[in-house]
């Protein structure tokens, strides 16, 4: 069976291996994400930089040729209180950032914090 590796040297190849304009995007998203929740733990699963919280997958920084993606797992969840979030999968969704465009920290922390807090409420109503 295959882990998570959760290597800090592994996270920093990652972003080395991007083009100037996914590095310079998926930093700011990375340090979006981690200062709304400073827990998440990063690591590099399917190729993207993932953030889990207890074990969980919460969020993901996906490039792309022309944007980034910010999957959020549980994303269809919280379409109420976020209509920017896109997909139309079983529970994924995503806020989509194009390069070289300002990036909506706000917002980004906002979903992060609420993806958070979701998959909280539901560990403690599966306990």
């Amino acid at each position: 069976m295959r882990t998570i590796v959760r290597s800090g040297a592994l996270v920093e190849a990652w972003f080395d291996n991007l083009r100037p304009e996914q590095q310079e995007m998926a930093r700011l998203l990375r340090d979006a994400v981690t200062a709304a929740v400073p827990t998440l733990a990063l690591s590099i699963k399917w190729g993207n930089l993932m953030f889990t919280h207890e074990g969980k997958h919460a969020l993901a920084i996906v490039t792309h040729r022309d944007h980034a993606n910010l999957q959020v797992f549980n994303g269809a969840l919280l379409l109420g209180e976020f209509p920017e979030l896109e997909g139309s999968g079983k529970s994924l969704r995503q806020l989509k950032f194009r390069y070289r465009q300002p990036l909506d920290e706000a917002l980004v922390r906002e979903v992060t914090r609420a993806c958070v807090e979701e998959l909280e409420q539901t560990m403690r109503g599966s306990a």
